[in-house]
């Protein structure tokens, strides 16, 4: 049978050891533990390698029959050419089609996640707007 501990009640001190005593001396590896980096698709990592500038990530279904559209905005010194490249990266890595209209990237159904995971892969600060 387990021995059971008491504590007293007259005032007196309590002995209490911690439960992670032990592991102060433990030879534990150090360094901060990155979730991004073990799980892709949970979580994001909100550092980008080098800033190119925020992009807005909104979801629309608004004139489109009720669809949901994933819409990019926001570029800044991006060209015609970096953005339909962009787009079809992102088509092909979503699995839905899409086009570049106006300066924006519009991508068929709600793929904001995998979408800001291929900004931020490509240098920018996805920034998530709207509904």
């Amino acid at each position: 049978m387990k021995e059971q501990k008491r504590i007293p009640t007259d005032g007196g001190p309590i002995k209490w050891t911690s439960p992670f005593a032990m592991l102060k001396h433990a030879q534990l590896p150090t360094g901060s533990f990155s979730h991004a980096a073990h799980d892709q698709n949970t979580a994001i990592s909100t550092v980008p390698k080098n800033n190119r500038g925020r992009v807005d990530i909104i979801r629309q279904t608004a004139h489109r029959g009720g669809k949901t559209v994933t819409v990019l905005t926001g570029f800044v010194g991006v060209g015609q050419a970096e953005k339909e490249a962009l787009a079809k990266q992102m088509q092909k890595l979503c699995g839905a089609g899409g086009t570049v209209k106006d300066g924006r990237i519009e991508i068929q159904g709600d793929q904001r996640d995998t979408v800001a995971r291929i900004l931020i892969e490509a240098g920018f600060c996805p920034a998530f707007a709207g509904g």
